[in-house]
């Protein structure tokens, strides 16, 4: 079986690896190609071109990166011609994703082609439901309320469930975290996410850095890690040098994960990350960035009051959302300091990543396994 995976962004990388490992566990001589990231190269993906060059988010940020990613659709689909696989399955990132499946259509190659996770076309581009079951055959959802959107318009749609349920940011090793970078016990940690892109980094982390100045001019004895992926790792590194602050840059995948259950707090960009650390129950506040441009369109045309999937899913705010100009350092600070003295938004955070996990729970398998289960249907269809 030769199954061709494309992921265009490192949250997308993460359910790309978990998918290759369930079908890798079923499916021994199971052969993986495609594009994608760290998570699924240590999987053993060799990746068509670095995902870097797609991780891009807002208008104004797409647009001078056309060119490159206009050649890697054709650098794709010349490389699908050639494995001719079983199947093809993108993995989030619709706007690159829709073009790859197009083109698939045109070369006529009979393949079963799938996506997995939905277009969020309840928040905005609804007329996207009306259209897709042309390029794809397959669609996975994440989330239970997805499938009504997509099934009326005869698109074969199936609630697999959110991956983040099954990662090991529910079980990892905090106390491991501290041992191994020589972190007290009672040492209070702070974990500073400012996302997996190149543009989200540029944007957020000078902000999150002058937080980080101010605690560590009120709490002198707080300890300050970064968890960050391969993609953005060299601007994260120049820049916290450039700061001359003492925080620890996280790059291992399990250190990543254990940094997350040793923290006592974190700030974080809106994304996978932050519902990351809801399941895992650590009290955080998202805070995000975009150009004047990309804002302009988000508040014309988004159809929804929350930003933040834990919001979304839970129909109200339990993760303050500082963005724009209210992603500043005063507004960071005392949230933060919020949360640190346990108060109501802290109580608040905890009863609701509560309900959030029951939420997304379903079924004794993982929703990687039922993923590969539905590919797998599809294929023996064909």
């Amino acid at each position: 079986m030769k199954i061709y995976l494309i992921a265009g962004e490192p949250s997308g990388d993460t359910l790309g690896a978990r998918l290759m490992r369930a079908f890798a566990d079923r499916y021994p001589e199971v052969e993986f190609y495609g594009v994608g990231g760290e998570n699924m190269e240590h999987e053993g993906l060799h990746s068509l071109f670095d995902i870097a060059d797609l991780s891009v988010m807002g208008f104004a940020e797409v647009v001078p990166s056309i060119p490159l990613v206009l050649r890697h659709i054709k650098e794709t689909l010349a490389d699908i011609d050639k494995v001719k696989p079983d199947a093809v399955v993108t993995i989030d990132s619709w706007s690159f994703s829709v073009r790859v499946h197009q083109g698939l259509k045109r070369l006529k190659l009979g393949v079963p082609q799938i996506h997995y996770v939905a277009p969020q076309v309840w928040a905005w581009k609804k007329k996207r439901a009306k259209t897709m079951y042309k390029y794809i055959d397959l669609l996975l959802t994440l989330f239970p309320y997805e499938p009504k959107y997509f099934t009326p318009y005869h698109l074969r749609t199936v609630f697999v469930g959110h991956p983040v349920i099954e990662s090991r940011e529910t079980w990892g090793n905090g106390a491991d975290f501290r041992a191994r970078y020589n972190i007290e016990e009672n040492q209070k940690i702070l974990a500073v996410l400012p996302g997996s892109r190149k543009t989200e980094v540029c944007r957020l982390l000078p902000v999150f850095l002058k937080t980080v100045q101010s605690l560590r001019q009120k709490y002198p004895d707080f300890c300050f890690v970064l968890p960050t992926v391969h993609t953005v790792e060299k601007s994260v590194r120049q820049m916290v040098e450039e700061s001359g602050l003492d925080i620890r840059i996280i790059t291992n995948t399990d250190d990543r994960r254990n940094a997350f259950l040793a923290s006592d707090v974190a700030i974080a960009a809106s994304g996978t990350v932050a519902l990351e650390l809801a399941i895992a129950d650590v009290p955080h506040i998202v805070a995000y960035k975009v150009s004047p441009l990309t804002a302009w369109l988000v508040k014309h045309f988004l159809k929804i009051q929350f930003v933040n999937l834990t919001n979304i899913l839970l129909g109200r705010e339990v993760v303050p959302e500082l963005l724009q100009e209210a992603c500043n350092e005063g507004n960071i600070l005392y949230h933060v300091e919020q949360l640190l003295k346990k108060d109501a938004l802290y109580e608040r955070q905890m009863e609701g990543f509560g309900k959030l996990r029951a939420l997304m729970s379903m079924g004794e398998q993982t929703p990687s396994v039922n993923a590969c289960e539905a590919i797998v249907q599809l294929i023996e269809k064909k």
